[in-house]
């Protein structure tokens, strides 16, 4: 191994060698990025410009905006270049903090979508008490909680991954720098970092989905012992979006990194993983605004108090 030349850059594979199907990958991708960073930052926007969403619920949301801008960011401009540009090559150390960044945000969207789903247990389940239980400084506390979990979990094994020797070959066959691929291509045994990274994605994806259920197990008990059937609408509609982020983001990890090596399709597993990296969060605040009736009044605050200050700048000023 000390003979073996080291491995100083990567090769993506991407998705094909078909030229006209990289071509409308490449708009695909492109427009759906954009999209992506501008539904995201919409939801920043209204949660900062509104004050009729000043509550728990809009602060995590907006964290979560902010999380999903950086976790498609970490991933779809490289995977652009590359294919714009026909160099599919990614350095050491650039592939390493790709790898860093995706599994750092990803892991602590787990633990922010755990936090929104207790915020919704307590705001159904325990009304009278909600403002006390989740006040400004618990709030801001989960949050950084969800960081520091997401840190904490991701940081031991890239580390690891970092010490390791890579004496080539140097070809990725996936379109970012996933873990999988890239352990594949260590020279020494990686027994004991694989079995660690299956114990960090089982804990981090069923461990923060138990809360989940368990928070919806309870919110739903609750909504049908209401009497009303207005009532009962609109507590579940409150949650009808967090349900649906959760479905996605769960639905498409899982797949991903929970499940049988001998089952794994790498043409399939690429487009699950532009659905978790692309289209889910595009989807996230659509998902959030249509269903959403707060959310589309803010929307609407935002846009007309916009046009006021394009006719009239002198409102700026005041």
């Amino acid at each position: 191994m000390q003979n073996s030349t080291m491995v100083r850059e990567f090769i993506l594979l991407g998705f094909t060698h078909n030229r006209r199907l990289e071509i409308f990958l490449f708009f695909f991708l492109f427009i759906t990025y954009l999209l992506t960073i501008l539904g995201n930052t919409v939801i920043i926007v209204i949660t900062l410009m509104s004050h009729h969403l000043y509550t728990p619920m809009y602060f995590f949301l907006r964290h979560f905006a902010i999380l999903e801008i950086g976790f498609t960011t970490a991933v779809i401009p490289k995977a652009l270049a590359n294919i714009a540009l026909g160099h599919k090559a990614i350095s050491l150390h650039g592939c390493f903090t790709q790898f860093f960044l995706y599994f750092v945000l990803g892991t602590t969207e787990f633990f922010l979508l755990a936090v929104m789903s207790i915020d919704r247990y307590v705001a159904i389940c325990n009304p009278l008490h909600y403002p006390t239980i989740m006040s400004d400084k618990i709030c801001s506390l989960l949050v950084l909680g969800s960081w520091i979990g997401g840190l904490f979990l991701i940081i031991g094994p890239a580390v690891a991954l970092l010490q390791m020797p890579f004496c080539g070959p140097n070809i990725i066959n996936h379109f970012f720098c996933d873990n999988g691929p890239l352990i594949k291509l260590v020279c020494v045994d990686t027994s004991v970092l694989q079995l660690m990274d299956f114990i960090i994605a089982t804990l981090s994806l069923f461990g923060t989905l138990a809360i989940n259920i368990a928070s919806y197990g309870n919110i739903i008990s609750t909504i049908l012992h209401i009497p009303s059937t207005t009532g009962r609408q609109k507590a579940f509609s409150t949650c009808a979006s967090h349900i649906t982020v959760v479905s996605i983001t769960y639905g498409s990890c899982i797949f991903m990194y929970i499940k049988p090596k001998g089952n794994s399709n790498l043409d399939f597993g690429k487009m699950v993983a532009v659905l978790n990296t692309v289209v889910s969060p595009l989807l996230n605040p659509f998902i959030y605004c249509l269903r959403n009736k707060q959310v589309q009044g803010a929307l609407r605050d935002t846009f007309r108090l916009c046009n006021v200050f394009s006719k009239n700048p002198r409102c700026l000023r005041i």
